[in-house]
């Protein structure tokens, strides 16, 4: 076992450390107020006291390999551990609702946890992606606070990841419900070609069937109430109660994350308020090479706050990776000061002196034959992150527009958005931009992008949030920027009849109005850097 620690702090790039003899406690019994009994996994050193907990609450089940390989790497640096499975996961208690019941489980957990004689009170807890959100669900209500908190590829709220935009992120939904859908079973042979393949099924409410054989209810969920004002995920969202959470938090994340934008909102909130964070952003996505770096980083944070080893807290709040010219920069705030927001006008072509006075650019959206896409921050599988785009720009139902070659290098580092005026034929569908790089040799590769659901006749002017990003273009690219009605499958397709996106099944055909003139500007808004 020995050997096998070592090797797995290796995989991680953590030192060596002298290991204790560990005790593992199987399936504790946690009895929640309304009767249920979730079940928990303790992993303590031997012939010690009452000391601190780092508690992990998660879906997937706590002897998955992940689990036991991240609390023996806690465990072999003293750290008490306890890993329990949520509400209805493998042998807890009551029925599995994703997100709901967090907060009240995780509290009654918290209560709970310090009552135990081997626990001196001190709880901190650590996680990844909805592990994390178990996190957020705890600590702005947790008294007294947690202790530290740890932070991978996840945010406090997920609404904002379900429907970005107003549109139905289809592919990571269906995704991740049939991970869920399928918990504890082996894996049936091809398995992911069947999730890929039921994208395609409408309704799109019903897809679970065709990808896993029987309904889900995240995916219900999901699909049920992704029209405006529908108050159903309202208890899930903690993001108002996170600056007044004091307890100390270290993030991790990555360029191509699902939950970046929701992360960084957080990390600002937190800094704003003045309270103890730091955040580091990879070239990741949400994959493994964003939870080693994780690893890493909340084992440095649990040895300050529970350890007391400072060493580790003395960098800047904000660390960040440069694609494409492979630089780590330090900053003392998101985004930096050097950055300056600055416009790029849609004409004919790309361009940075003032609005020009072009026509409209027209395309038509077949939802009967949707605008597919590559890359971007999916789960997997999935082609994701950073794609050839050229195939996609050569379709009819798309508009391109390109700049000139770079004759310096050029970096951009904070959020990205858009300004396009447009005009619908039927009153209503969805507006795709990508902004991409096009290298010396004309491929196109996707940095960012954003889509806005539209649901007003007439002239809008949709304001689009993209994906943040930091990134240089070189010298001699050229940047583009591409249009299109939707993103297919990784937005579900709008049928452009305003039936509810999860009932959907009739079609009509969208034609597009880009508007480009003086008065009607549309512009992609860059985060250009000058440090």
């Amino acid at each position: 076992m020995a050997i096998v620690g070592r090797l797995v702090d290796r995989l991680f790039g953590l030192p060596e450390v002298p290991a204790p003899d560990i005790g593992i406690r199987r399936d504790l019994r946690v009895p929640m107020p309304d009767g249920a009994v979730l079940i928990a996994d303790l992993y303590r050193p031997r012939g010690v006291g009452p000391m601190p907990a780092v508690l992990i609450r998660t879906p997937y089940g706590k002897r998955q390999p992940a689990m036991r390989l991240f609390a023996g790497v806690l465990a072999r640096r003293g750290f008490q551990v306890v890993i329990q499975n949520v509400r209805g996961v493998l042998g807890s208690g009551g029925e599995f609702h994703a997100f709901h019941n967090e907060k009240a489980d995780g509290l009654a957990t918290l209560a709970w946890l310090r009552d135990q004689p081997w626990c001196n009170g001190k709880v901190a807890m650590v996680g990844a992606s909805y592990l994390g959100f178990t996190e957020w669900a705890i600590a702005p209500y947790a008294d007294p606070p947690l202790e530290a908190m740890g932070l991978g590829v996840t945010a406090s709220e997920f609404v904002s990841s379900f429907y970005p935009g107003g549109a139905l992120a289809l592919h990571n939904t269906l995704v991740w419900s049939s991970l869920m859908g399928t918990q504890g079973e082996r894996k049936r042979p091809f398995h992911d070609r069947r999730v890929r393949q039921a994208m395609r099924h409408l309704p799109v409410g019903e897809a679970d069937t065709a990808a896993i054989g029987r309904s889900e209810s995240f995916l219900r969920d999901v699909t049920a109430h992704a029209e405006p004002g529908d108050g159903f995920w309202e208890a899930t969202d903690h993001s108002a109660a996170v600056p007044a959470t004091t307890t100390p938090a270290t993030m991790v994340t990555g360029w191509w994350d699902l939950f970046l934008r929701g992360q960084l909102r957080d990390f600002t909130a937190l800094h704003e308020a003045g309270r103890q964070v730091r955040i580091t952003i990879g070239p990741w996505g949400h994959d493994t090479k964003a939870l080693r770096a994780m690893v890493s980083d909340q084992v440095s944070w649990l040895n300050a706050h529970l350890n007391g080893d400072k060493a580790q807290l003395r960098r800047a709040p904000v660390r960040l990776h440069l694609q494409k010219a492979d630089r780590w920069l330090d900053f003392d705030q998101w985004p930096p000061p050097e950055t300056k927001p600055t416009p790029l006008y849609l004409g004919q072509s790309l361009v940075w002196d003032g609005p020009p006075d072009a026509g409209p650019a027209t395309f038509t959206y077949d939802p009967l034959d949707p605008t597919p896409t590559v890359g971007g921050p999916l789960l997997s599988p999935g082609k994701g992150k950073q794609r050839d785009n050229t195939r996609i720009e050569h379709r009819a139902d798309v508009v391109v527009m390109t700049g000139t070659p770079l004759d310096d290098d050029l970096d951009l580092i904070g959020p990205v958005s858009a300004t396009i005026h447009v005009r619908t034929s039927t009153g209503r569908g969805d507006l795709f931009i990508r902004l991409c790089d096009v290298d010396r040799d004309g491929v196109s590769r996707n940095v960012t992008d954003g889509i806005l659901r539209i649901g007003s006749e007439g002239v809008v002017r949709a304001e689009i949030e993209m994906h943040p990003t930091a990134y240089r273009f070189l010298r001699g690219h050229r940047l583009r920027v591409m249009l299109a009605g939707g993103a297919f499958p990784r937005f579900a397709r709008n049928h452009g009849t305003g039936e509810p996106a999860g009932r959907a099944v009739a079609s009509r055909r969208t034609r597009f109005e880009i508007l480009r003139d003086r008065d009607r500007p549309s512009a992609v808004h860059l985060p250009v850097w000058n440090g």
